[in-house]
């Protein structure tokens, strides 16, 4: 295929994002000569003009932060996932030239947690409640969780989650971020997802049981010391880096409408990563 058609990430800051060499690589294994993917710096303020200013070429869009909730404000039709949470990383372009929001951030949760041995029927806590807590909670509602604990410092923050659990019918609890947080690391499954640092001292304090799924939403620096505590006390464990390639994978296969070249996308993302 060598129609020239464009892609690209969105999001401020973005010279750190790792989905061009990704989606690069997959163009190149797939055989889409005439595809390219770059990144755009763009603020969510400054979301709906970028969008609108881009020509007949431009196949689809990844959205990071901060623009996840403004990519819907774009688009003529929602899928339920993303109305569910409330915020799009993927914009596909139609035919008619709208645009089409997705979230493949929860559909790449569902599926490294899967692939990690989570079950339905399980226990979950997630660390936080920003907006890749908003994935986790659907996530969970998309795994058939028996319950989502939030922990996190602020109950404002966790109550707009609950829209996001009550759509995907999973039931939720809050928790607040104290000396006993890391009492509620005892579920089937701990989805991280807050800053840097944020979690540290739960490492120290946290005792694990070795059938617990941890998933950090972190990759860099890696492994992280929630991670590292949870790996030696026998624990499975998912990184950001596992999620980033599974939603973009989801992307590739929206963007393109071709089957995404696995494996090349994980090894250019594997050799970004070493260099």
């Amino acid at each position: 295929m060598t129609t020239a058609r464009r892609a690209g990430v969105l999001g401020k800051p973005i010279a750190h994002s790792l989905s061009p060499v990704i989606h690069q690589a997959g163009y190149a294994a797939a055989g889409l000569t005439g595809w390219s993917y770059t990144r755009i710096e763009c603020a969510a303020a400054e979301l709906p003009d970028v969008v609108a200013g881009l020509g007949p070429e431009w196949a689809g869009l990844s959205v990071t932060m901060p623009g996840k909730e403004a990519a819907l404000a774009v688009a003529a039709e929602v899928s339920p996932l993303a109305a569910a949470v409330g915020a799009a990383n993927t914009l596909v372009r139609r035919p008619d030239g709208s645009w089409y929001a997705d979230n493949t951030d929860v559909v790449g949760m569902v599926e490294v947690l899967t692939d990690a041995g989570v079950r339905p029927g399980a226990t979950v806590t997630v660390l936080g409640a920003g907006g890749t807590a908003r994935a986790a909670v659907a996530a969970a509602g998309q795994l058939d969780a028996d319950a989502v604990t939030v922990v996190a410092r602020r109950a404002a923050a966790v109550e707009e989650l609950r829209p996001v659990a009550h759509a995907v019918d999973v039931p939720m609890r809050a928790a607040a971020w104290d000396d006993d947080a890391a009492t509620h690391l005892a579920a089937d499954v701990v989805i991280s997802t807050v800053p840097k640092g944020v979690a540290d001292p739960l490492a120290v304090a946290a005792d694990w049981r070795p059938g617990t799924v941890l998933f950090d939403a972190l990759y860099d620096p890696w492994p992280t010391p929630l991670a590292a505590s949870a790996e030696a006390a026998g624990c499975r464990i998912v990184s950001g880096l596992d999620l980033l390639l599974a939603q973009a994978v989801g992307q590739f296969e929206h963007f393109t409408g071709v089957a995404a070249p696995r494996a090349a996308m994980a090894a250019a993302l594997a050799a970004a990563r070493a260099a």
